[in-house]
Protein backbone atom coordinates (compact mmCIF):
# COMPACT_ATOMS: atom_id res chain seq x y z
CA UNK A 1 0.00 0.00 0.00
CA UNK A 2 1.37 3.59 -1.08
CA UNK A 3 0.14 6.30 1.41
CA UNK A 4 -1.05 9.62 -0.53
CA UNK A 5 -0.47 11.86 2.12
CA UNK A 6 -0.03 11.64 6.48
CA UNK A 7 -3.68 11.79 7.15
CA UNK A 8 -3.45 8.49 5.03
CA UNK A 9 -0.46 7.24 7.12
CA UNK A 10 -2.95 7.78 10.39
CA UNK A 11 -6.10 6.40 8.73
CA UNK A 12 -4.02 2.97 8.20
CA UNK A 13 -3.33 2.85 11.75
CA UNK A 14 -7.01 2.73 13.18
CA UNK A 15 -7.75 0.61 15.74
CA UNK A 16 -4.29 -0.71 15.52
CA UNK A 17 -1.63 2.51 17.20
CA UNK A 18 -3.02 6.08 18.70
CA UNK A 19 -0.91 8.61 17.78
CA UNK A 20 -0.37 11.26 20.27
CA UNK A 21 2.57 13.91 19.41
CA UNK A 22 5.54 12.05 20.41
CA UNK A 23 3.37 8.83 21.69
CA UNK A 24 2.40 6.06 20.26
CA UNK A 25 0.30 3.40 22.42
CA UNK A 26 -0.20 0.30 20.28
CA UNK A 27 -3.89 -0.90 20.80
CA UNK A 28 -3.52 -4.41 18.73
CA UNK A 29 0.34 -5.00 17.71
CA UNK A 30 -0.98 -8.39 16.10
CA UNK A 31 -2.93 -6.18 13.30
CA UNK A 32 0.44 -4.04 13.78
CA UNK A 33 2.61 -7.04 12.50
CA UNK A 34 -0.04 -8.63 10.20
CA UNK A 35 -0.20 -5.81 7.56
CA UNK A 36 0.49 -2.07 9.37
CA UNK A 37 4.48 -2.24 9.90
CA UNK A 38 4.42 -3.98 5.88
CA UNK A 39 2.69 -0.55 4.53
CA UNK A 40 4.83 1.53 7.03
CA UNK A 41 8.45 0.53 5.91
CA UNK A 42 6.98 0.36 2.40
CA UNK A 43 6.50 3.64 1.94
CA UNK A 44 9.32 4.36 4.92
CA UNK A 45 12.22 3.04 1.93
CA UNK A 46 10.31 4.33 -1.21
CA UNK A 47 7.30 7.15 -0.93
CA UNK A 48 8.62 9.45 -3.14
CA UNK A 49 7.22 12.21 -0.70
CA UNK A 50 9.60 13.15 1.69
CA UNK A 51 7.15 13.87 4.41
CA UNK A 52 5.33 10.45 4.12
CA UNK A 53 8.73 9.14 4.38
CA UNK A 54 9.63 10.66 6.99
CA UNK A 55 6.18 9.72 9.16
CA UNK A 56 6.51 6.37 8.29
CA UNK A 57 10.32 6.26 9.77
CA UNK A 58 8.95 8.25 12.87
CA UNK A 59 5.92 6.41 13.59
CA UNK A 60 7.91 2.93 13.30
CA UNK A 61 10.85 4.05 15.76
CA UNK A 62 7.91 4.82 18.11
CA UNK A 63 5.71 2.14 17.65
CA UNK A 64 9.13 0.21 18.67
CA UNK A 65 9.35 2.47 21.68
CA UNK A 66 5.93 1.78 22.66
CA UNK A 67 6.20 -2.39 22.52
CA UNK A 68 10.20 -2.32 24.44
CA UNK A 69 12.08 -2.51 20.66
CA UNK A 70 14.17 0.05 20.69
CA UNK A 71 18.19 0.41 19.55
CA UNK A 72 20.35 0.40 22.63
CA UNK A 73 24.00 0.77 22.53
CA UNK A 74 26.37 -2.80 23.94
CA UNK A 75 28.55 -0.74 26.14
CA UNK A 76 27.62 -2.20 29.16
CA UNK A 77 27.55 -5.54 27.96
CA UNK A 78 31.34 -5.41 26.89
CA UNK A 79 32.25 -4.01 30.01
CA UNK A 80 31.70 -6.78 31.62
CA UNK A 81 33.36 -8.66 28.89
CA UNK A 82 36.61 -6.61 30.04
CA UNK A 83 35.84 -7.08 33.79
CA UNK A 84 35.71 -10.83 32.98
CA UNK A 85 32.42 -11.10 34.43
CA UNK A 86 31.37 -12.19 31.00
CA UNK A 87 32.34 -14.60 28.87
CA UNK A 88 31.67 -17.92 26.70
CA UNK A 89 30.67 -16.44 23.02
CA UNK A 90 31.46 -14.00 20.58
CA UNK A 91 29.06 -11.72 19.27
CA UNK A 92 27.84 -11.42 15.71
CA UNK A 93 27.89 -8.41 14.06
CA UNK A 94 25.56 -9.24 10.68
CA UNK A 95 25.68 -5.75 7.84
CA UNK A 96 22.89 -6.32 6.05
CA UNK A 97 23.71 -5.26 2.10
CA UNK A 98 20.31 -6.11 0.51
CA UNK A 99 17.06 -7.30 1.04
CA UNK A 100 16.89 -5.58 3.91
CA UNK A 101 13.68 -6.04 5.72
CA UNK A 102 12.93 -9.84 5.22
CA UNK A 103 16.85 -10.26 5.72
CA UNK A 104 16.10 -8.38 9.28
CA UNK A 105 13.01 -11.09 9.81
CA UNK A 106 15.05 -13.56 9.02
CA UNK A 107 18.02 -12.51 11.73
CA UNK A 108 15.01 -12.06 14.61
CA UNK A 109 12.86 -15.37 14.09
CA UNK A 110 16.53 -17.00 14.22
CA UNK A 111 17.08 -14.94 17.76
CA UNK A 112 13.91 -15.55 18.90
CA UNK A 113 13.96 -19.60 18.19
CA UNK A 114 17.48 -19.24 20.04
CA UNK A 115 16.97 -16.82 22.77
CA UNK A 116 19.73 -14.21 21.39
CA UNK A 117 20.08 -11.57 22.54
CA UNK A 118 24.14 -10.83 21.51
CA UNK A 119 23.71 -9.90 17.84
CA UNK A 120 24.80 -6.57 16.44
CA UNK A 121 22.96 -5.07 13.06
CA UNK A 122 25.53 -2.71 11.00
CA UNK A 123 26.44 -1.35 7.51
CA UNK A 124 29.61 0.34 6.94
CA UNK A 125 30.06 3.76 5.14
CA UNK A 126 30.92 2.57 1.72
CA UNK A 127 27.82 0.12 2.17
CA UNK A 128 25.67 2.75 2.89
CA UNK A 129 27.21 4.75 -0.42
CA UNK A 130 26.38 1.47 -3.05
CA UNK A 131 23.62 -0.25 -1.35
CA UNK A 132 21.46 3.28 -1.00
CA UNK A 133 20.67 2.70 2.21
CA UNK A 134 21.14 6.13 4.75
CA UNK A 135 21.63 5.58 8.34
CA UNK A 136 17.56 6.83 8.97
CA UNK A 137 16.34 4.57 6.72
CA UNK A 138 18.51 1.52 7.81
CA UNK A 139 17.71 1.67 11.42
CA UNK A 140 13.67 2.44 10.44
CA UNK A 141 14.38 -1.02 8.68
CA UNK A 142 15.41 -2.89 11.01
CA UNK A 143 13.50 -1.53 13.81
CA UNK A 144 10.53 -2.97 11.95
CA UNK A 145 11.51 -5.97 11.00
CA UNK A 146 11.96 -6.24 15.01
CA UNK A 147 8.27 -5.56 15.36
CA UNK A 148 7.18 -8.04 12.53
CA UNK A 149 8.67 -10.86 14.38
CA UNK A 150 7.36 -9.45 18.10
CA UNK A 151 11.11 -9.33 19.16
CA UNK A 152 11.49 -7.01 22.34
CA UNK A 153 14.76 -5.73 23.93
CA UNK A 154 17.69 -3.79 23.37
CA UNK A 155 18.70 -3.77 19.51
CA UNK A 156 21.59 -2.98 18.90
CA UNK A 157 22.65 -0.78 15.20
CA UNK A 158 26.18 -0.70 14.59
CA UNK A 159 28.10 1.64 12.13
CA UNK A 160 30.55 -0.48 10.50
CA UNK A 161 34.04 0.45 9.32
CA UNK A 162 33.44 4.62 9.54
CA UNK A 163 36.23 4.87 7.73
CA UNK A 164 38.85 7.96 6.49
CA UNK A 165 40.31 7.77 3.14
CA UNK A 166 44.30 8.26 3.75
CA UNK A 167 44.86 9.96 0.17
CA UNK A 168 42.04 12.26 1.24
CA UNK A 169 43.88 12.39 4.99
CA UNK A 170 46.52 14.03 3.53
CA UNK A 171 45.29 16.35 1.46
CA UNK A 172 42.98 17.78 3.63
CA UNK A 173 42.98 15.75 7.09
CA UNK A 174 40.47 18.44 8.91
CA UNK A 175 38.11 18.04 5.81
CA UNK A 176 38.40 14.38 5.75
CA UNK A 177 37.44 14.28 9.69
CA UNK A 178 34.86 16.08 9.58
CA UNK A 179 33.14 14.73 6.66
CA UNK A 180 33.44 11.51 9.15
CA UNK A 181 31.61 13.87 12.18
CA UNK A 182 28.96 14.50 9.76
CA UNK A 183 28.13 10.95 8.81
CA UNK A 184 28.74 9.81 13.05
CA UNK A 185 26.28 12.69 14.29
CA UNK A 186 23.24 11.52 11.46
CA UNK A 187 23.98 8.09 12.63
CA UNK A 188 23.48 8.77 16.11
CA UNK A 189 20.57 10.78 16.01
CA UNK A 190 18.91 7.90 13.91
CA UNK A 191 19.58 5.66 15.78
CA UNK A 192 23.09 3.60 15.52
CA UNK A 193 24.11 3.88 19.46
CA UNK A 194 27.28 1.48 18.37
CA UNK A 195 30.35 3.50 16.24
CA UNK A 196 32.99 1.81 14.59
CA UNK A 197 35.94 4.06 14.44
CA UNK A 198 38.27 2.42 11.13
CA UNK A 199 41.01 5.05 11.10
CA UNK A 200 43.76 1.93 10.31
CA UNK A 201 44.15 3.35 6.51
CA UNK A 202 45.80 6.24 8.24
CA UNK A 203 48.61 3.51 9.57
CA UNK A 204 51.52 3.99 7.39
CA UNK A 205 53.66 0.83 7.73
CA UNK A 206 56.82 2.52 5.92
CA UNK A 207 57.63 4.38 9.46
CA UNK A 208 60.65 3.08 11.00
CA UNK A 209 59.19 3.08 14.36
CA UNK A 210 55.57 1.47 15.45
CA UNK A 211 54.21 4.56 17.31
CA UNK A 212 55.13 6.90 14.13
CA UNK A 213 53.08 4.32 12.04
CA UNK A 214 50.49 4.05 14.36
CA UNK A 215 50.24 8.36 15.39
CA UNK A 216 48.20 9.30 13.17
CA UNK A 217 45.50 6.30 13.71
CA UNK A 218 45.20 6.60 17.47
CA UNK A 219 45.20 10.79 16.78
CA UNK A 220 42.46 10.55 14.66
CA UNK A 221 40.72 8.10 16.84
CA UNK A 222 41.01 10.03 19.76
CA UNK A 223 39.59 12.92 18.24
CA UNK A 224 36.24 11.41 17.04
CA UNK A 225 36.15 9.28 20.34
CA UNK A 226 35.63 13.09 21.58
CA UNK A 227 33.75 14.09 19.14
CA UNK A 228 30.78 11.11 20.09
CA UNK A 229 31.02 11.22 23.99
CA UNK A 230 29.69 15.51 23.02
CA UNK A 231 27.25 14.25 20.69
CA UNK A 232 26.18 10.79 21.78
CA UNK A 233 22.28 11.18 23.64
CA UNK A 234 21.65 11.95 27.37
CA UNK A 235 22.21 9.03 29.19
CA UNK A 236 23.34 6.56 26.42
CA UNK A 237 27.37 5.40 26.67
CA UNK A 238 27.79 4.92 22.61
CA UNK A 239 30.13 1.71 22.30
CA UNK A 240 33.21 2.73 20.10
CA UNK A 241 35.36 0.53 18.36
CA UNK A 242 39.30 1.01 17.04
CA UNK A 243 40.86 -0.68 14.64
CA UNK A 244 44.87 -1.11 14.78
CA UNK A 245 45.04 -3.26 11.29
CA UNK A 246 43.20 -2.83 7.77
CA UNK A 247 41.81 -5.94 6.89
CA UNK A 248 43.37 -7.40 4.46
CA UNK A 249 46.80 -6.03 5.67
CA UNK A 250 49.37 -7.59 7.43
CA UNK A 251 48.49 -9.48 10.65
CA UNK A 252 48.54 -7.27 13.93
CA UNK A 253 50.83 -7.89 16.57
CA UNK A 254 51.19 -7.14 20.55
CA UNK A 255 53.09 -4.37 19.95
CA UNK A 256 51.06 -2.34 18.00
CA UNK A 257 47.81 -2.97 20.31
CA UNK A 258 50.02 -1.72 22.97
CA UNK A 259 51.23 1.19 21.77
CA UNK A 260 47.94 2.15 19.57
CA UNK A 261 46.44 1.72 23.46
CA UNK A 262 48.52 3.60 25.10
CA UNK A 263 48.77 6.79 23.20
CA UNK A 264 45.10 6.40 22.51
CA UNK A 265 44.94 6.48 25.84
CA UNK A 266 47.37 9.45 26.59
CA UNK A 267 45.77 11.32 24.09
CA UNK A 268 41.97 11.37 25.54
CA UNK A 269 43.89 12.67 28.48
CA UNK A 270 45.51 15.23 26.96
CA UNK A 271 41.90 16.40 25.61
CA UNK A 272 40.96 17.25 29.39
CA UNK A 273 38.45 14.65 29.90
CA UNK A 274 37.92 11.52 31.72
CA UNK A 275 36.13 10.53 28.87
CA UNK A 276 35.71 6.43 28.24
CA UNK A 277 37.51 5.07 25.58
CA UNK A 278 36.91 2.33 22.97
CA UNK A 279 35.31 -0.89 24.05
CA UNK A 280 36.59 -3.26 21.93
CA UNK A 281 39.82 -3.20 19.04
CA UNK A 282 39.63 -4.83 15.68
CA UNK A 283 42.97 -6.58 14.21
CA UNK A 284 44.17 -8.04 10.69
CA UNK A 285 44.39 -12.23 11.22
CA UNK A 286 44.89 -13.49 7.66
CA UNK A 287 41.16 -12.42 6.28
CA UNK A 288 39.73 -10.34 3.70
CA UNK A 289 36.14 -8.56 2.92
CA UNK A 290 34.30 -11.22 1.18
CA UNK A 291 37.16 -13.22 0.80
CA UNK A 292 39.48 -14.62 -2.21
CA UNK A 293 37.23 -15.41 -5.29
CA UNK A 294 39.45 -17.84 -7.47
CA UNK A 295 38.65 -18.21 -11.37
CA UNK A 296 36.01 -20.41 -10.82
CA UNK A 297 33.88 -18.09 -8.34
CA UNK A 298 35.02 -20.58 -5.53
CA UNK A 299 36.61 -19.19 -2.34
CA UNK A 300 40.23 -19.44 -1.34
CA UNK A 301 40.42 -21.06 2.04
CA UNK A 302 42.50 -18.76 4.28
CA UNK A 303 44.35 -19.42 7.08
CA UNK A 304 43.26 -17.33 10.23
CA UNK A 305 45.90 -16.74 12.79
CA UNK A 306 43.74 -17.74 15.88
CA UNK A 307 47.19 -17.36 17.84
CA UNK A 308 46.56 -13.54 17.56
CA UNK A 309 43.41 -13.64 18.62
CA UNK A 310 43.73 -15.15 21.62
CA UNK A 311 46.95 -13.52 22.66
CA UNK A 312 45.55 -9.78 21.72
CA UNK A 313 41.89 -10.21 23.59
CA UNK A 314 44.20 -11.46 26.11
CA UNK A 315 46.27 -8.20 26.47
CA UNK A 316 43.39 -6.07 25.08
CA UNK A 317 41.13 -7.40 28.51
CA UNK A 318 43.74 -7.61 31.15
CA UNK A 319 45.56 -4.34 30.22
CA UNK A 320 42.68 -1.80 29.43
CA UNK A 321 39.38 -3.76 30.25
CA UNK A 322 38.26 -4.18 26.39
CA UNK A 323 35.88 -6.64 25.66
CA UNK A 324 38.36 -8.44 23.75
CA UNK A 325 39.27 -8.18 19.73
CA UNK A 326 37.05 -8.21 16.96
CA UNK A 327 37.45 -10.27 13.61
CA UNK A 328 36.29 -8.87 10.66
CA UNK A 329 36.04 -10.21 7.12
CA UNK A 330 35.20 -13.46 8.19
CA UNK A 331 31.02 -15.05 7.00
CA UNK A 332 32.72 -16.90 3.80
CA UNK A 333 34.99 -19.40 6.63
CA UNK A 334 33.98 -22.79 6.37
CA UNK A 335 31.89 -23.89 9.13
CA UNK A 336 34.10 -25.38 11.33
CA UNK A 337 36.14 -22.18 11.71
CA UNK A 338 33.35 -20.64 13.81
CA UNK A 339 33.42 -22.08 17.19
CA UNK A 340 37.76 -21.19 17.12
CA UNK A 341 36.57 -17.51 17.40
CA UNK A 342 34.69 -18.57 20.87
CA UNK A 343 37.46 -20.87 22.42
CA UNK A 344 40.18 -18.12 21.39
CA UNK A 345 37.94 -15.15 23.00
CA UNK A 346 36.80 -13.12 20.08
CA UNK A 347 34.59 -10.34 21.50
CA UNK A 348 32.75 -9.68 17.97
CA UNK A 349 32.45 -11.20 14.56
CA UNK A 350 31.61 -9.42 11.43
CA UNK A 351 29.00 -10.83 8.79
CA UNK A 352 28.31 -9.78 5.60
CA UNK A 353 29.57 -10.99 2.14
CA UNK A 354 28.25 -14.88 3.00
CA UNK A 355 24.50 -13.40 3.22
CA UNK A 356 25.09 -11.41 0.04
CA UNK A 357 26.04 -14.44 -1.82
CA UNK A 358 23.06 -16.84 -0.52
CA UNK A 359 20.99 -13.93 -1.90
CA UNK A 360 22.29 -13.96 -5.33
CA UNK A 361 22.94 -17.50 -5.37
CA UNK A 362 19.74 -19.26 -3.98
CA UNK A 363 17.72 -21.25 -6.07
CA UNK A 364 14.91 -18.94 -5.64
CA UNK A 365 16.35 -15.67 -6.49
CA UNK A 366 14.59 -14.94 -10.31
CA UNK A 367 17.24 -15.44 -12.84
CA UNK A 368 15.53 -12.72 -14.87
CA UNK A 369 16.34 -9.77 -12.00
CA UNK A 370 19.90 -11.52 -11.57
CA UNK A 371 20.69 -11.11 -15.64
CA UNK A 372 19.39 -8.03 -15.41
CA UNK A 373 21.52 -6.68 -12.72
CA UNK A 374 24.69 -8.70 -13.93
CA UNK A 375 24.12 -6.58 -17.49
CA UNK A 376 23.57 -3.29 -15.33
CA UNK A 377 27.06 -4.48 -13.58
CA UNK A 378 28.75 -4.98 -17.27
CA UNK A 379 28.27 -1.14 -18.41
CA UNK A 380 28.33 0.28 -15.33
CA UNK A 381 31.63 -1.50 -13.28
CA UNK A 382 33.44 -1.89 -16.60
CA UNK A 383 36.71 -0.25 -15.47
CA UNK A 384 36.52 -2.24 -12.53
CA UNK A 385 37.43 -5.56 -14.26
CA UNK A 386 41.23 -6.26 -14.06
CA UNK A 387 43.25 -7.87 -17.00
CA UNK A 388 42.87 -11.92 -17.07
CA UNK A 389 39.98 -11.70 -14.42
CA UNK A 390 37.47 -14.09 -15.25
CA UNK A 391 33.28 -12.76 -15.79
CA UNK A 392 32.71 -14.75 -12.12
CA UNK A 393 35.40 -12.94 -10.17
CA UNK A 394 34.21 -9.75 -11.87
CA UNK A 395 30.45 -10.39 -10.47
CA UNK A 396 31.64 -11.88 -7.09
CA UNK A 397 33.56 -8.64 -6.45
CA UNK A 398 31.02 -5.77 -8.04
CA UNK A 399 28.14 -7.50 -7.42
CA UNK A 400 27.03 -5.77 -3.98
CA UNK A 401 26.68 -2.51 -6.11
CA UNK A 402 23.52 -4.35 -7.63
CA UNK A 403 21.64 -3.34 -3.83
CA UNK A 404 21.36 0.27 -4.45
CA UNK A 405 19.79 0.30 -8.52
CA UNK A 406 17.82 -2.45 -8.01
CA UNK A 407 16.59 -2.32 -4.21
CA UNK A 408 13.00 -1.82 -4.85
CA UNK A 409 12.81 -4.82 -8.02
CA UNK A 410 14.67 -6.95 -4.97
CA UNK A 411 12.00 -5.77 -2.10
CA UNK A 412 9.44 -6.28 -4.81
CA UNK A 413 10.15 -10.13 -5.73
CA UNK A 414 6.94 -12.26 -5.10
CA UNK A 415 6.80 -12.94 -1.59
CA UNK A 416 6.99 -16.37 -1.50
CA UNK A 417 10.08 -16.08 -3.20
CA UNK A 418 11.38 -14.10 -0.43
CA UNK A 419 9.38 -16.29 1.83
CA UNK A 420 12.38 -19.23 0.61
CA UNK A 421 15.22 -17.01 0.64
CA UNK A 422 14.43 -15.64 4.43
CA UNK A 423 14.09 -19.37 5.19
CA UNK A 424 17.54 -19.94 3.76
CA UNK A 425 18.71 -17.15 5.87
CA UNK A 426 17.29 -18.03 8.72
CA UNK A 427 18.78 -21.59 9.15
CA UNK A 428 21.92 -20.30 8.46
CA UNK A 429 21.90 -17.18 11.16
CA UNK A 430 20.65 -20.33 13.66
CA UNK A 431 23.50 -22.34 12.68
CA UNK A 432 26.30 -19.34 13.50
CA UNK A 433 24.52 -18.60 16.35
CA UNK A 434 24.72 -21.83 18.02
CA UNK A 435 29.08 -21.84 16.27
CA UNK A 436 29.08 -18.60 18.38
CA UNK A 437 27.24 -19.55 21.44
CA UNK A 438 24.89 -16.66 21.71
CA UNK A 439 22.00 -19.00 22.06
CA UNK A 440 19.98 -18.22 25.20
CA UNK A 441 21.94 -14.92 25.49
CA UNK A 442 18.66 -12.77 25.99
CA UNK A 443 19.21 -12.58 30.19
CA UNK A 444 22.50 -11.73 30.24
CA UNK A 445 21.98 -9.24 27.74
CA UNK A 446 19.03 -7.73 29.66
CA UNK A 447 21.31 -7.88 32.73
CA UNK A 448 24.20 -5.52 31.51
CA UNK A 449 22.37 -3.40 28.67
CA UNK A 450 19.23 -0.84 29.71
CA UNK A 451 17.91 0.77 27.11
CA UNK A 452 17.33 4.64 27.20
CA UNK A 453 13.91 6.71 26.02
CA UNK A 454 15.73 9.27 23.60
CA UNK A 455 13.23 11.47 22.21
CA UNK A 456 12.57 11.38 18.59
CA UNK A 457 12.48 13.69 16.03
CA UNK A 458 9.81 14.29 13.82
CA UNK A 459 11.73 16.76 11.49
CA UNK A 460 14.94 15.24 11.55
CA UNK A 461 13.43 11.96 9.98
CA UNK A 462 11.74 14.33 7.11
CA UNK A 463 14.81 16.38 6.87
CA UNK A 464 16.55 13.80 6.21
CA UNK A 465 14.09 11.46 3.88
CA UNK A 466 16.11 12.03 1.05
CA UNK A 467 19.56 11.63 2.59
CA UNK A 468 22.52 10.60 0.24
CA UNK A 469 25.78 8.83 2.09
CA UNK A 470 27.72 9.10 -1.04
CA UNK A 471 31.87 8.99 -1.16
CA UNK A 472 32.40 12.79 -0.99
CA UNK A 473 30.02 12.95 2.01
CA UNK A 474 26.96 13.40 2.86
CA UNK A 475 23.70 14.96 0.16
CA UNK A 476 20.23 15.44 -0.16
CA UNK A 477 18.70 14.50 -3.38
CA UNK A 478 15.41 13.51 -4.60
CA UNK A 479 14.82 10.14 -5.10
Amino acid sequence: MEFKDVDDIRNSLKGIAEVSGSKVKVIDAKKLRQAAIDDLVYNAVFSKNKEIKGNCRYLIKLCGAALNTKPASIQGLYEAMGRGEVSGFSVPAINVRGLTYDTGRAIFRSALKNNVGAVIFEIAKSEMNYTDQSPYEYSSVVIAAAIKEGFQGPIFIQGDHFQMSAKNFAANRQKEIDGLKDLMKCAIDAGFYNIDIDSSTLVDLSKPAIIEQQRPNFEAAAELTEYIRDIEPDGVTISVGGEIGEVGGKNSTEEELKVFMDNYNSTLVRMGNSMKGISKISVQTGTSHGGVVLPDGSIAKVKVDFDTIEKLSKVSKKSYGLSGVVQHGASTLPDDAFHMFVERHASEVHLATGFQNMTYDSKHFPKGLKDEIYKYLNEKCAGEKKEGETDEQFFYKTRKKGFGPFKKKIWDMPESVRDRIGKELEDRFSLLFSKLNVVNTKPVVARWVKPVDVPLSLEKEIENADLKVQAGGLSHSAD
